[in-house]
């Protein structure tokens, strides 16, 4: 018998922190697109179902409240779907779903982990696994749900939609929208053909990269600035590479959009001035850079060889001709590094001083290149802890370093870069 009303619930999880309880700095303020995109994606009606849709960050809210709309109402069937879950969520996301499934929900995870890692281990035991893009296995979810339940594994023949056809984004409601000071997330294209062994993108997004319309971002863009967003974050992850990212910015200013953003380029961009000075006109303030290192050498031996630390200089020039923030991404702890080391890139980063900077430490991310090479040497410490595979844990054995302080040095690195005197000459 088919369900006559639906509640989804899309929750985007935090992790566990070092006590035990959820987590929720470093990646707090960073917008999710995938909660807007999959509500976007959800009819209002399938059949003679009427559906409602939910959406959780639980990044941003604070109260447990929500658990409520977890558990099934008299009447309806309610579906709870964990969305965009890295692996450092991914427990929290099992535990969220148990809950659900104790409370007569159906339960589903989807997002990173589910798309690059083994999770065969969890399937068939209650909670239902999506191993593809949401435009794939999203409306065979909803229909199952609505007619009497959930598949194990959705998206298994077919994990990326060979081209992107995404509806005009539904923007969060005010309140959510506050959560992140006014901060939407879009994704105006997904994959990458690069090859850098420490990330995982190409096995969740693809290799190639494929384009969301321009007319569609523009009517989401003023879908959003109506509902009174304040900043948006275009998600794609490198945006220079994008050949309709062009088209785009041209479109933002012809159709006066005035939405300041916040964009990922790679550091080839620094031969794209064109591209900047239109960037600069449609509202861009700050760009996203993964430097990641100074030596050549490093880079290279993690498959980056698209940046040349030589022109970093130049990348600042460019972006400071068009008033855009730089923002450099630092990875500290590579295999070859000693403290030394990494105390000289921190003197080279403040040396050419970009306006923002942020800090990794170099962690085997399941799904990728390194995790597995790491694996096979038998050098990662907490494979079972995967609340830790965040970027600010070491959880590899380093052949030179203690894993404690490697911790240390990030911070320090932070603390030395954001210190008072040096944020306010910036």
């Amino acid at each position: 018998m088919s369900a006559n009303k639906l509640n989804v619930v899309l929750i985007r999880p935090t992790n566990y922190n070092e006590h035990g309880y959820v987590a929720r700095s470093g990646w707090t303020f960073m917008p999710s697109s995938a909660l807007i995109h999959i509500k976007s994606l959800t009819p209002p009606r399938i059949g003679e179902c009427d559906i409602t849709v939910t959406t959780i960050d639980e990044h941003t809210q604070v109260d447990l409240s929500y658990l409520e709309d977890f558990k099934r109402k008299s009447g309806s069937e309610t579906l709870v779907a964990c969305v965009a879950v890295q692996s450092r969520e991914f427990q929290r996301a099992l535990d969220l779903c148990a809950f659900a499934k104790e409370h007569g929900a159906h339960a589903v995870i989807g997002g990173p982990h589910a798309m690059s890692c083994f999770t065969t281990e969890f399937h068939g035991r209650g909670v239902s696994f999506a191993l593809a893009e949401a435009e794939e296995a999203w409306l065979p979810i909803l229909n199952d749900v609505i007619h009497g339940g959930l598949e194990p594994v959705y998206g298994k023949g077919q994990r990326l939609a060979k081209t992107l056809n995404s509806p005009v984004l539904i923007p969060p409601s005010s309140q959510a929208l506050r959560r992140k000071f006014g901060i939407i997330g879009i994704a105006s294209a997904r994959g990458c053909p690069r090859n850098c062994t420490y990330c995982s993108v190409p096995e969740i997004a693809g290799s190639r990269l494929r384009s969301e319309s321009v007319d569609t971002i523009i009517k989401s863009l003023q879908a959003a600035k109506k509902a009174g967003a304040r900043m948006i974050m275009f998600t794609a992850d490198n945006a220079n590479l994008d050949p309709t990212f062009k088209e785009l910015m041209i479109a933002m200013s012809d159709e006066k959009i005035n939405l300041p953003f916040f964009v990922q380029c790679e550091a080839t961009i620094e031969r794209q001035g064109s591209l900047v000075e239109l960037m600069a006109k449609a509202g861009c303030w700050q760009i996203f850079i993964g430097a990641e290192s100074f030596d050549r050498a490093t880079l290279l031996a993690h498959g980056k060889s698209q940046n040349n630390p030589e022109k970093y200089g130049e990348i600042l020039r460019l972006f400071r001709e068009y008033k855009i923030l730089a923002h450099f991404s630092n990875m500290i702890g590579f295999e070859n590094q000693t403290e030394k080391d990494i105390l000289e890139h921190l003197d080279k980063l403040l040396c050419i001083g970009p306006e923002v900077a942020s800090f990794y430490i170099l962690t085997p991310v399941p799904g990728t290149p390194d995790c597995e090479l790491f694996l096979d040497n038998d050098l990662i410490t907490q494979p079972a802890n995967l609340d830790r595979f965040d970027g600010t844990w070491c959880v590899w054995e380093h052949p030179h370093i203690a894993k404690e302080r490697l911790r240390e040095l990030e911070f320090y690195c932070y603390q030395k870069f954001f210190e008072f005197r040096r944020t306010c000459r910036t």
